[in-house]
């Protein structure tokens, strides 16, 4: 698979808004009906990190507060989150395939250089992941999961995230073009 410039990439049509988000809506709903869950994904980074240290320094993740219950459930493997985003993954894969979108590619490299546009996703992604551990949930699993039972600490965090992406956004350049 060789790296493509923006300007080489076939252009497939995305999904209508309205069919992927009533698609998104019935994936979430089969996701409550069928295993007793919503949508997430920062819980299987927190396991993750706990296996991990566990397989590192096992004596100190054990004694962790925050990893160390996490350890008592078993390998990372056995939780459904874990299968949750590893299905994400390969669908993705199997997305991007039949949609002839399969490119290794930096979204907005013209506009800040690729290591300007790697640093400000390595950033984002780390703000955006500190955030969902304090807010207790991330995007999927807090905003999605939380807004379709009412809760109101999803409707809550949905809009401070969309505000902080907007001011982000606009502070370094205005995003992908």
């Amino acid at each position: 698979m060789k790296i493509l410039n923006e300007c080489e990439i076939p252009r497939q049509p995305y999904w209508s808004s309205l069919v992927a988000g009533l698609s998104l809506g019935v994936v979430l709903l089969l996701t409550f009906v069928l295993t007793g869950h919503g949508l997430g994904a920062t819980g299987f980074t927190t396991r993750l990190s706990a296996w991990l240290g566990d397989a590192t320094v096992p004596g100190w993740t054990a004694s962790n507060d925050y990893l160390g219950p996490m350890l008592e459930g078993g390998s990372v493997l056995s939780s459904w989150i874990s299968w949750q985003v590893v299905g994400v993954f390969i669908g993705a894969l199997i997305s991007a395939a039949l949609a002839g979108r399969m490119a290794l590619r930096i979204e907005g490299a013209s506009s800040s250089g690729r290591t300007g546009r790697l640093l400000k996703a390595l950033a984002g992604g780390i703000f955006a992941g500190f955030g969902a551990r304090i807010a207790a949930g991330c995007t999927s699993g807090l905003g999605l999961s939380g807004s379709a039972v009412l809760g109101v600490a999803g409707f809550v965090f949905l809009g401070a995230f969309f505000v902080s992406g907007l001011i982000v956004s606009r502070l370094t350049g205005g995003g992908v073009k």
